[in-house]
């Protein structure tokens, strides 16, 4: 019996297929195992990734399991196998909740779901009071009953998750996250619901007192959420929270919002969200902010610790001022409107990205990027994506083959000389008038 169970918990499924081991990766995949095909199982014992796709599992959903004897735990335990991935699977939750408790023998640390469907409902009690290795646990579109109202159940494996550092679940369909689930995970670090039909109205409750007390990493890309200050809202009482992910939703700004964003978050994301104008209120704290691929016309920011910001892809005619952020080291422009970048600020960082812009070559805006290219300071694009605009003559030749001369690229060098010349010859003029007419005066030369 035991090595029934040792076969479930590794993927034993119906029809034909085989492993495939990895050696170098220590990487081993199998396809629809089969009695007949089990053997080639063993070849993943040394692996630390191991993944089964395809077939189900439901004609073993009756099979009696027992707790493994100690060879058993001792075999377990020795497994090298660091990770397991599920694909393409019809899961009964009877079963699983039966086998789960296995990994308890195991070094497993990461298990993940993908394209699969749980059906049925187990019986989570059997997990009470069992502790797990499992650290990280990842769902990608899989379908199951919703969230709410199985708290009880969930609460069965609470001395499970109250450990577990990374919860996944994308795009699963997920419009809610009830409150009471939130607070089971005492310590997670990393909470991942992209893809998902959150809104607004859910944030509120998914994220109540108490709930992810020690979240830090928090991404909600691609939802339905709507409203920057509702976002605000509900993700104030994150205490811990330092990298926020809100890109790709539709968000509209109210001018007037009051709300304050948790002070510990460093980065926040907010690139794809629709954005004609930079929100506020901003977290002073934040030390990375990605405003790409939105509407901006104009970014003016005062942000003392801020390191890195992404504006490509916007509608800017000008560069921010850098004033206000004196720790900015990296700086992304591509894909605007600028004719030239301020050589006076930018030349302070330590990276800047532009190209895909409609450079005027004429005088500073070759001369500038130029230099900047060789102090090394562009990053990525240089010298292919920077182009010429105008003046016409140059039109379509990159800014790197611009010739650029002093007489050109100096105007100070220019107009002073002419202003000499031209004061000295109206001079000399004066003076052969003033001879032509009897007079008496000198003439100096100025």
């Amino acid at each position: 019996m035991e090595v029934a169970v040792l076969l479930l918990l590794l993927g034993l499924l119906e029809a034909e297929g085989r492993c495939f081991f990895n050696r170098t990766q220590e990487h081993c995949t199998c396809y629809n195992l089969s009695e007949e095909s089990l053997g080639s199982i063993i070849q993943c014992l040394p692996a630390t990734v191991v993944e089964f796709w395809g077939g189900e599992l439901q004609r073993y959903v009756a099979l009696p399991i027992t707790d493994p004897d100690p060879s058993t735990i001792d075999m377990l335990g020795s497994l090298t196998v660091r990770k397991i991935v599920f694909g393409d699977l019809l899961v009964p939750e009877a079963l699983l909740a039966r086998v789960l408790r296995f990994f308890s023998y195991t070094q497993v640390q990461e298990l993940a779901f993908e394209s699969c469907t749980f059906e049925g409902q187990g019986d989570w009690q059997q997990m009470a009071g069992r502790e797990l290795p499992i650290l990280s646990l990842r769902f990608h579109q899989v379908s199951s009953a919703p969230l709410a109202g199985r708290e009880q159940e969930l609460r069965s494996l609470s001395r499970w998750l109250r450990e577990l550092r990374e919860l996944s679940l994308t795009a699963c369909g997920v419009a809610s996250l009830p409150c009471a689930i939130g607070s089971l995970f005492a310590a997670l670090r990393s909470l991942d619901v992209a893809h998902n039909s959150l809104g607004d109205e859910s944030l509120g409750s998914a994220f109540c007192p108490g709930a992810f007390p020690r979240l830090q990493a928090l991404s909600l890309r691609h939802n339905r959420l709507r409203s920057y200050r509702a976002a605000c809202q509900g993700l104030r009482l994150l205490p811990e929270l330092q990298h926020l992910d809100l890109s790709h939703n539709k968000l509209l700004v109210d001018p007037t919002s009051s709300c304050r964003w948790p002070q510990s978050l460093r980065t926040f994301n907010l690139s794809s969200t629709g954005l004609d104008e930079v929100p506020a209120p901003l977290p002073r704290s934040l030390e990375v902010l990605d405003l790409s691929r939105n509407h901006l016309r104009a970014v003016d920011l005062s942000l003392g610790s801020l390191k890195k910001l992404f504006l490509s892809h916007n509608l800017l005619q000008a560069a921010p001022p850098l004033g206000q952020c004196p720790m900015l080291d990296t700086l992304t422009l591509g894909n605007n409107s600028l004719r030239e970048l301020p050589w006076a600020e930018v030349k302070q960082l330590r990276e800047l990205a532009a190209p895909g812009n409609p450079y005027d070559c004429s005088c500073s805006g070759a001369g500038g990027l130029q230099a900047l290219a060789g102090r090394g300071r562009l990053g990525q694009g240089w010298p292919q994506d920077y182009v010429c605009q105008a003046p016409p003559g140059y039109r379509g030749v990159p800014v790197a083959a611009v010739p650029v001369s002093v007489l050109r690229c100096q105007p100070a060098a220019v107009i002073v000389p002419c202003l000499i010349l031209a004061l000295l010859g109206a001079a000399a003029a004066g003076c052969l008038l003033r001879a032509r007419a009897g007079l008496a005066l000198p003439c100096r030369a100025a």
